[in-house]
C-alpha cells in the first residue's frame, strides 16, 4: 500500500467529550431512486478510531485496469471481505474474498439493520488523495441482482458524491459524503442512475468507503 504521509486527521477536530447524537436522515428527493442518507451514523471520536483501525487492518490491494488497451492502476486502493465463495468482478479485475474482521462485522450489522438486509460482502476503497476517485458507473453487476441494496460508509476526509440520470442526462443531484455518514441505496436506483466521486485539485483528507453488499451467486 502507498504510504500516506503527515497527519491523517490533521483537518478533523479533536471530540473525545463529544455526546453520542443520534443519525440525522435525509431522504433524496429525485426520480427513479431510493437513496437515503445518514449524516452522522457515527460520532467523530467512533469515526476517527474505525478510519484508524481500517486503515492499518484491512489488506489493502492496489489494482489495475485496461483503458483503450492499456493497463493502468486503479486510482483508488481496494479491498474484498466477505462470506466464503462470495467472489466479484469489475471492470475486468476479480476479487475473492478475505475473511470478515471483527471491525468489518461490527460496521456490517450496525449498517444492516437501517437498510433491512443481511450483507454478505464489502467492498472498500481507499481515496489517498484528490487524485484518487471513482467515474461514472452503476453497481448493477450480475450477481448484485435485480435491485441491489447498497450500504456505503464513509470514514475521512469528506468528498463530492454526484448522481446523473442514465436517461435525462439534465437530471442530475450531489451530497457530500461526510466522515461518519452512512448512504443507502436501494430499489431501482441503480437502474436509473449513475454514480461518481470525482477527483479534485483541492487538499482533502484521506478517505475509506465502505459498500456492504449482498453478492448471491459466486463470479
Amino acid at each position: 500500500m502507498n504510504a500516506i504521509q503527515g497527519d491523517l486527521f490533521s483537518g478533523f477536530d479533536s471530540a473525545i467529550n463529544e455526546p453520542k447524537k443520534s443519525a440525522e436522515k435525509e431522504v433524496l428527493s429525485i426520480p427513479d431512486a431510493d437513496i437515503t442518507f445518514y449524516h452522522n451514523f457515527y460520532n467523530q471520536q467512533e469515526s476517527d478510531e474505525l478510519f484508524q483501525t481500517l486503515f492499518k487492518e484491512i489488506k489493502w490491494r492496489q489494482d489495475r485496469m485496461k483503458i483503450f488497451g492499456k493497463e493502468v492502476n486503479l486510482p483508488r486502493e481496494t479491498a474484498w471481505y466477505g462470506d466464503r465463495n462470495k467472489s466479484y468482478k469489475f471492470s475486468g479485475i476479480h476479487l475473492d474474498p478475505e475473511p470478515w474482521t471483527p471491525t468489518l462485522l461490527q460496521l456490517k450489522e450496525k449498517a444492516e439493520k437501517i437498510a433491512k438486509v443481511k450483507f454478505n460482502s464489502v467492498l472498500l476503497n481507499l481515496y489517498r488523495d484528490g487524485n484518487d476517485g471513482i467515474s461514472w458507473h452503476s453497481d448493477a453487476e450480475p450477481e448484485l441482482g435485480s435491485n441491489p441494496v447498497i450500504g456505503s460508509v464513509s470514514f475521512g476526509g469528506a468528498r463530492r458524491f454526484m448522481f446523473r440520470h442514465k436517461h435525462d442526462k439534465a437530471l442530475k443531484a450531489e451530497v457530500e459524503l461526510t466522515h461518519g455518514s452512512l448512504l443507502v441505496m436501494a430499489g431501482a436506483t441503480q437502474h436509473f442512475w449513475q454514480h461518481q466521486i470525482p477527483k479534485t485539485s483541492k487538499k482533502v483528507q484521506p478517505r475509506i468507503n465502505l459498500t456492504f453488499r449482498v453478492i448471491g451467486h459466486s463470479c
